[in-house]
């Protein structure tokens, strides 16, 4: 018996799956936050320890005493790597260089939430910078040298600030008293140089605006009177942003020399025109005097300046030299306004 065939038709395959496309974007996102997180995290921590050392000057969590100065940054930069290297391992330029960036980052947030003001930053960045790096080589050499989990290195670095200063470690602010001397020789008589150095009005900011100090945020001076007074010579000074103050001479001779003092008001210097940090007659800094000496030189005039300063923090021996470096520069730029200003026809007359 002979089978019959089926007719039923076969039905056609069905058609192969195809592969879903690669997810791009997504793996670009992922990809993006891997390399940012680091940074970003490191900065967070740098944050959050600024928030803490937020105290009044002379306490114990100031934001200038040299353990916050010199091991936040450091934490920042250890913090960045270990996070870097908990995702894969990084090279030695990486640990060198990135946690830079999360300085950085963290210094522009502290500006942000207007806990800093651009002279302090722009002072402070390189010190910030080179500690960042150096706290990240050392996390970085620590997963070189040694095995097991780093995270308890990595957030000790961050406590060890925090620790110190509950301990009263820190807060010392040694005073170092400094002086710079500068002098320039004048095409003018001392009584045309005399004149212009008690009474300088109409200051314009092209006519001073070299001296570093300005560049970098300090209001330029508008004009300097001077006006004799039973008890010798004062002098009323106005810069930028309302900023005023009086220089005092008791000690003084016509066309030869004058010894100017500071006499500061508790207005003087008028809420956010100047970072606290670095106010004149603050806990940090001050400007002591001045000292102007003419001597005839022919039909010329030598003007020297002497200018005597203070320089308190735990790390003077970065910021004596950098105030050393500001205050010569400006020394500089003043003696030449004095020269153009006796110099010019205006003067002669």
């Amino acid at each position: 018996m002979s089978k019959i065939p089926d007719s039923t038709p076969t039905p056609p395959p069905l058609p192969s799956a195809k592969p879903e496309p690669p997810r791009e974007r997504s793996s670009r996102m992922e990809k993006a936050f891997m390399a940012g997180w680091p940074i970003v995290g490191g900065a967070l921590i740098g944050l959050i320890l600024r928030g803490i050392f937020n105290g009044n000057p002379g306490s114990d969590f100031a934001a200038m005493v040299w353990i916050f100065i010199l091991l936040a940054p450091f934490a920042i930069g250890a913090f960045t790597v270990y996070l870097a290297e908990e995702i894969r391992p990084r090279t030695a330029r990486y640990h060198f260089f990135m946690p830079m960036l999360s300085v950085s980052l963290c210094v522009l947030g502290s500006m942000a939430l207007l806990w800093e003001g651009w002279i302090c930053v722009i002072l402070i960045l390189p010190l910030f910078a080179v500690m960042g790096a150096v706290g990240g080589v050392i996390m970085g050499a620590l997963y070189r040298t040694f095995r097991g989990p780093k995270a308890p290195t990595a957030y000790s670095f961050v406590a060890l600030p925090v620790v110190l200063a509950m301990l009263g470690v820190g807060g010392e602010q040694p005073r170092r008293y400094e002086h710079v001397e500068r002098r320039v020789l004048i095409q003018a008589t001392p009584a045309q140089v005399w004149r212009n150095l008690l009474d300088a009005d109409h200051i314009r900011a092209d006519e001073v605006d070299r001296a570093w100090m300005y560049r970098i945020g300090v209001p330029t001076p508008l004009a300097g009177l001077t006006h004799q007074t039973p008890t010798g010579l004062v002098r009323e000074v106005r810069m930028g942003k309302g900023i005023h103050f009086r220089q005092m001479s008791a000690d003084w001779s016509p066309q030869r020399y004058v010894h100017w003092q500071y006499k500061f008001e508790e207005d003087s210097v008028p809420a956010g025109a100047l970072d606290d940090h670095v106010r004149i007659g603050g806990d940090y800094f001050d400007l002591l005097d001045t000292r102007y000496t003419l001597t005839p030189r022919g039909d010329a005039t030598e003007l020297s300046i002497r200018m005597d300063y203070r320089v308190s923090t735990g790390f003077n021996w970065y910021t004596v030299p950098l105030a050393d470096w500001l205050i010569g520069n400006f020394s500089e730029v003043i003696l030449e306004f004095y020269r153009h200003r006796a110099e010019a026809p205006a003067s002669a007359g």
